[in-house]
């Protein structure tokens, strides 16, 4: 697997877990799934995937109601699919 398709999987697996956190708040969570289904499209190249990700990510990221932890975790998955790129 190419370093590309490694470090999507990665996004999305930090993406899962705020998705799944009922912690979250539910528009944080609707991001982080709808972040997750554009990195599971497979007509997309690789780095567009991964730019509509991070425009979708980053629309949330100011919401003063992310527990520090979520935030954390988006920024993260942020700086792993910036690296991505066609």
């Amino acid at each position: 697997m190419s370093l590309k398709l490694e470090q999507i999987d990665q996004a999305i697996k930090i993406l899962e877990r705020i998705a799944e956190d009922t912690g979250v708040p539910r528009n944080i969570r609707r991001a982080a799934s709808e972040s997750i289904n554009m990195l599971k499209r497979g007509d997309l190249t690789p780095g567009l995937r991964a730019a509509n990700a991070i425009g979708i990510l980053e629309e949330v990221t100011q919401d003063p109601n992310m527990p520090l932890f979520a935030r954390t975790a988006i920024w993260q998955a942020i700086s792993l699919l910036e690296q991505v790129k066609d």
